[in-house]
C-alpha cells in the first residue's frame, strides 16, 4: 500500500469540511440520546417493573444493523441528515440509559433519606443530589456513546451524510488507499479529542471528587 503524501495538503479543505460534517451528525445524536435517556433512566430507576422493559427495548434497538436501520428510516425521514441522527441517537440509548440507571442505583439510600428529612422535594433531590452523585457513571456512558457515534457516522455515507466516511467510499471505489487512511486517522483523532474534552468536563463538574483525591493523598503522606 503506497500513500500519496501530496494528496493531504491538496485536499485539506475537503477534509476540514467532512470533519465538520461528521461532527454535525455525531454531536446532535449524543445530545438527543442523553435528553431521551435521562427521563427513561429515572423512570426505570423509580418504577422497578418498567426497568426490564426500558433496558430491553434499548438493547433491541442496538441489535438492528446500522445500515438496515437507516434504510428503515428512509420512508419516514428521507435522504436527510435527520435519518443519520435518528439512527445514531437510537444506538446511544443502550449505553446512556443503562449507565444512568446504574449511576442512580449507586447513590446511597442514606443520602436520599437525609435529603427527604430536610424537606427537599423529590424533583429537587433528583437534580441536586442524585444526578450529581451519579454523574461519573453517567459521563462514562456519554464518553462511550460519543466515541461510538463518531465511529458509526461513517456508515451513513451510504445515504450521503457519512462525514469522513465519504473518504472511505471514495478510496474503496477508486482502489486508492490514501483517502481511506486519512478518513481513519481523522475519525480516530476526533474520537480521542472528544473523549479528552468529556473527561475535562467531568473533572470540572465533579469538584468534590478532586477534593477527595487531594485529601486521600494528604492522608497517605501524613500516615507515611
Amino acid at each position: 500500500m503506497t500513500l500519496e503524501w501530496g494528496w493531504f495538503p491538496d485536499h485539506a479543505d475537503e477534509m476540514a469540511r467532512l470533519t465538520a460534517d461528521h461532527l454535525a451528525t455525531a454531536v446532535p445524536a449524543v445530545v438527543l440520546g442523553l435528553l431521551i435517556a435521562l427521563p427513561l433512566a429515572v423512570l426505570a430507576h423509580r418504577v422497578r417493573p418498567l426497568r426490564g422493559v426500558i433496558l430491553g427495548a434499548s438493547n433491541i434497538l442496538y441489535t438492528i444493523p446500522s445500515l438496515a436501520f437507516f434504510v428503515l428510516l428512509l420512508p419516514v425521514t428521507g435522504l436527510t441528515r435527520t435519518t443519520a441522527i435518528v439512527g445514531l441517537t437510537a444506538y446511544t440509548l443502550v449505553v446512556l440509559v443503562r449507565n444512568t440507571v446504574e449511576g442512580l442505583d449507586a447513590v446511597p439510600a442514606k443520602v436520599r433519606e437525609a435529603s427527604r428529612a430536610m424537606g427537599t422535594r423529590p424533583l429537587r433531590t433528583l437534580l441536586t443530589v442524585e444526578l450529581p452523585l451519579a454523574l461519573p457513571v453517567i459521563m462514562a456512558g456519554v464518553r462511550v456513546a460519543t466515541v461510538m457515534s463518531i465511529s458509526l457516522v461513517s456508515v451513513a455515507s451510504y445515504i450521503g451524510y457519512g462525514g469522513l466516511g465519504q473518504l472511505f467510499t471514495d478510496g474503496f471505489q477508486r482502489n486508492f488507499p490514501t483517502p481511506v487512511v486519512a478518513g481513519v486517522a481523522l475519525t480516530l483523532l476526533l474520537a480521542l479529542v472528544a473523549d479528552a474534552l468529556l473527561v475535562t468536563v467531568q473533572w470540572l463538574c465533579t469538584p468534590w471528587r478532586r477534593g477527595t483525591s487531594r485529601q486521600r493523598t494528604f492522608m497517605r503522606r501524613k500516615a507515611a
